[in-house]
């Protein structure tokens, strides 16, 4: 088994308060980019668990078509080709174009959109030892 890449995990995390948002305020309640982040979480789930799209249309039936669209109105050039695809090509290319695709998304993030926050570590603390 491969280690999730950094963008794998940054994808599950950012999901994870994307779908706790949405279900607090509703999909219209998501910022345009908070709403393609949940489309391709949508698409990554099916992708990764079942090999394919029909799964990703299962948690959220306009995936794709929203994606372009989103694509489009954020002017993502790389997201825009990738969603424009079929959805069998855009299957067969998925995990090639990936990465590309987290790093436009990443880059594009408004400062009032979620955002997962380094998880403070304690360094210098044994483990084993307790107060």
């Amino acid at each position: 088994m491969t280690r999730p890449s950094d963008n794998e995990t940054w994808l599950i995390d950012t999901g994870d308060l994307v779908i706790r948002k949405k279900a607090k305020s509703g999909i219209d309640g998501l910022l345009p980019w908070e709403a393609f982040v949940y489309c391709l979480w949508a698409a990554d789930y099916g992708m990764r668990n079942a090999g394919d799209l029909d799964a990703a249309t299962d948690v959220h039936s306009t995936f794709h078509e929203q994606a372009h669209r989103i694509g489009k109105q954020l002017s993502l050039i790389l997201t825009q080709d990738m969603f424009a695809l079929s959805k069998d090509d855009l299957a067969l290319q998925y995990l090639e174009r990936f990465e590309l695709i987290c790093d436009e998304i990443k880059g594009a993030r408004p400062d009032d959109a979620v955002e997962v926050r380094k998880r403070r570590t304690y360094s210098g603390l044994d483990s084993a030892s307790s107060c």
